[in-house]
C-alpha cells in the first residue's frame, strides 16, 4: 500500500506542476520544512530550504500574475513549456524517493512526461478554446480555477494520495468528454 500511495502522490504532484510549476514545489517544500509528513532525501531536501522557498514563492507570484494578463498569458505558457515539465520531474522524483525506491532517472522522466502532458493539454487545447469561445474574457477565471486545482491537488497528493488517484480518473474522464464533445461539434459544422 505504501508503494501505491507514493506513486499516486508523485503522479498527483507532477500533474499539478503541469498546471502551475511552482505550486507543487512550494507545497512539498513547505510541508517538508514545517512538518514531519515528508522527509525529503538529498538532493531534494533543498526544496525545504527557507531561501529556496522564498524564491519559489516569488516565482509563483510572477507566474500567477502573468497568467492573469490576457496578452501575457500566452507568452507565459510558451515560457512555462520548459519550467512546468521540469518542475513536474523534480516533484515526482522528490516525492517518489520519500516512499519508494524508484530510480531517479525513471522518476524524473515520469514526472517530465506527466507534467508536460498536462501542460500540453492546458496550453494547446484548453486555453486556446477558452480564448476563442470567450474572446479572452474567460482566461482569468480559468487561470484562477487552474491555480485552485493545482493547490488542492498538490495538498491532497501529500496528505491523501488515494483521493488524487480518484481525482485523476475523474479529470481524465472530463478531458476525454470535452475532447469528444469538441470533435462532435466540429463534425456538425
Amino acid at each position: 500500500m505504501e508503494l501505491l500511495t507514493g506513486i499516486l502522490s508523485a503522479f498527483g504532484l507532477s500533474a499539478s506542476a503541469g498546471l502551475n510549476a511552482y505550486i507543487p514545489l512550494l507545497t512539498v517544500g513547505v510541508i517538508a520544512h514545517y512538518t514531519d509528513w515528508i522527509e525529503l532525501q538529498p538532493p531534494w531536501d533543498t526544496l525545504a530550504n527557507p531561501w529556496v522557498l522564498i524564491v519559489i514563492g516569488l516565482l509563483l507570484i510572477v507566474e500567477m500574475l502573468a497568467d492573469k494578463i490576457t496578452a501575457v498569458n500566452h507568452i507565459n505558457d510558451v515560457i512555462q513549456t520548459v519550467f512546468r515539465p521540469a518542475a513536474g520531474a523534480i516533484v515526482f522524483a522528490a516525492s517518489a524517493q520519500v516512499i519508494t525506491d524508484v530510480h531517479p532517472v525513471i522518476a524524473l522522466l515520469a514526472g517530465l512526461l506527466v507534467a508536460g502532458s498536462v501542460h500540453a493539454v492546458k496550453s494547446g487545447a484548453v486555453r486556446p478554446a477558452v480564448t476563442a469561445t470567450t474572446g479572452g474574457a474567460g482566461n482569468v477565471p480559468v487561470s484562477i480555477l487552474e491555480d485552485v486545482v493545482a493547490t488542492v491537488l498538490s495538498v491532497l497528493a501529500v496528505i491523501l494520495p488515494v483521493l488524487v488517484g480518484m481525482f485523476a480518473v475523474l479529470l481524465a474522464a472530463l478531458v476525454i468528454w470535452w475532447l469528444w464533445k469538441r470533435a462532435a461539434a466540429r463534425k456538425q459544422v
